[in-house]
């Protein structure tokens, strides 16, 4: 039987080891963050405990299968998975951040079973391929011209619809959007655009703040 001691020990190791996942998506404003991540692995570290802690009480008595509970995990995660994949036009988003739930659900199931170093390591490979890769994709993977870009409008009726008919006017293209409200009647849009060409930063700065009610540009 695992002792209380070793399962709380698990269980704070599985809320450090995908809170390292987790913080990536949550600095990158991905739908699931830091505490998703977190509340997977940990349930998925307290499920497998319970997996091992069960099937030696009842050692001997039964043919029960210790791994049918922890089983569920793996098929169940990809309900949740799917609540963060979304379908924009022709593009897909979320699927980086349905695997990182599906990585972090078989991290707490490592941790859960004693496998601390598999669990490190695959944290640490999951941290690295998200970052790394993502910086790498950018600069060596990338057609044509990415810019992120923070524009600070007036909370009106069509301004979100004046910027982006500015972008499609000039054959860019929006991959991203998120909107934040502020309480001085302001909103804050984060936009990633996309161009087949060099986008002249300084030009489309000037340019989006000559749309009315557009407040501050900045290019990222």
């Amino acid at each position: 039987m695992i002792s209380m001691s070793d399962i709380a020990i698990r269980l704070v190791l599985s809320c450090l080891l995908g809170g390292i996942i987790g913080y990536e998506r949550q600095a990158n404003r991905k739908s699931a963050g830091l505490r998703t991540h977190i509340l997977v692995s940990l349930g998925s570290c307290l499920i497998m405990t319970l997996s091992i802690n069960i099937y030696q009480s009842v050692q001997g008595l039964t043919n029960a299968d210790p791994t049918r509970l922890a089983a569920q995990v793996v098929s169940g995660i990809g309900f949740l998975g799917a609540g963060t994949i979304m379908k924009e036009g022709l593009s897909v988003k979320g699927l980086t951040t349905a695997a990182s739930l599906w990585l972090v659900a078989a991290i707490g199931l490592a941790v859960g079973s004693g496998y601390y170093s598999s669990a490190i390591i695959t944290t640490l490979l999951g941290f690295l391929t998200l970052t790394a890769l993502s910086v790498f994709e950018r600069t060596y993977c990338r057609h044509g011209d990415i810019v992120p870009l923070t524009v600070v409008s007036i909370d009106k009726p069509g301004q979100i619809g004046k910027i982006c008919s500015y972008m499609g006017a000039r054959s860019m293209s929006v991959r991203d959007i998120r909107i934040e409200e502020s309480s001085d009647n302001r909103m804050i849009i984060s936009l990633i655009i996309h161009s087949s060409y060099k986008i002249d930063t300084i030009d489309l700065t000037d340019n989006l703040m000559k749309i009315d009610g557009v407040v501050k540009v900045k290019c990222e």
